[in-house]
């Protein structure tokens, strides 16, 4: 049974805009429509985790001196089969309260996995343009994502509070699906393919300085 893990992007919790957190019914959709395929899920939630005020990731402490909110994330985007990432969209781009989440671990905890892309909005293009960043960003993070995306236009009229579809229940359903089958068939894929080799043998992750990253410099 894979696992994944939904990261939900967004934190306003006011209106306007109203409804108030729009991704939430989105973040629901997914978990429900994971489920029921047989997935284990959890909703990755940031109002949930205390950050603190200072940005400073995961990897830039000492082993001793993790906080506990932060390795407990790491350990569950380790062990996680793949991610969904849900994100509105701002200025063209992804959500900054998603980016700044994932950026608080190292590619390597997410790298060898595959994700799906869900934007929203209570507009009429449903994210799309927040989509076109998201590959990259996810590219450079490891987990690459499948080619289906999902785009919610006026999210608020397609869903209720509980992440269920307000009318025409299996398009909808469908339409998700054609993405989340995706990420499901790379996911159970990359898991078997993991218990026969290692992959961090093939491409060991930087530990140690930025300039690891770096060609060999010319004599």
């Amino acid at each position: 049974m894979p696992h994944f893990l939904v990261f939900l992007g967004t934190i306003r919790n006011s209106t306007p805009p109203a409804p108030a957190r729009l991704g939430l019914r989105v973040a629901r959709t997914c978990v429900q429509l994971l489920e029921a395929d047989g997935a284990s899920v959890e909703l990755i939630d940031p109002l949930e985790i205390e950050f603190g005020a200072v940005f400073k990731p995961h990897f830039a402490y000492a082993k001793a001196k993790v906080p506990e909110t932060l390795e407990t994330l790491a350990d569950k985007i380790e062990a996680a089969d793949g991610y969904i990432m849900v994100s509105p969209e701002y200025n063209h781009s992804m959500s900054p309260v998603l980016a700044h989440l994932l950026n608080h671990f190292g590619s390597s905890l997410y790298a060898f996995k595959p994700s799906a892309i869900v934007t929203y909005s209570a507009g009429q293009w449903g994210g799309v343009r927040a989509a076109v960043a998201m590959r990259t960003f996810l590219a450079e993070l490891g987990c690459l994502p499948v080619s289906a995306m999902i785009h919610v236009p006026k999210a608020q009229e397609a869903l209720d509070e509980d992440g269920r579809f307000r009318e025409d229940p299996d398009r909808w359903a469908s339409y998700f699906g054609r993405a989340l089958g995706q990420l499901g068939w790379w996911a159970e894929a990359a898991a078997r393919h993991r218990e026969i080799q290692d992959p961090r043998e093939v491409s060991p992750a930087f530990q140690r300085a930025p300039e690891q990253r770096n060609a060999p410099a010319s004599e």
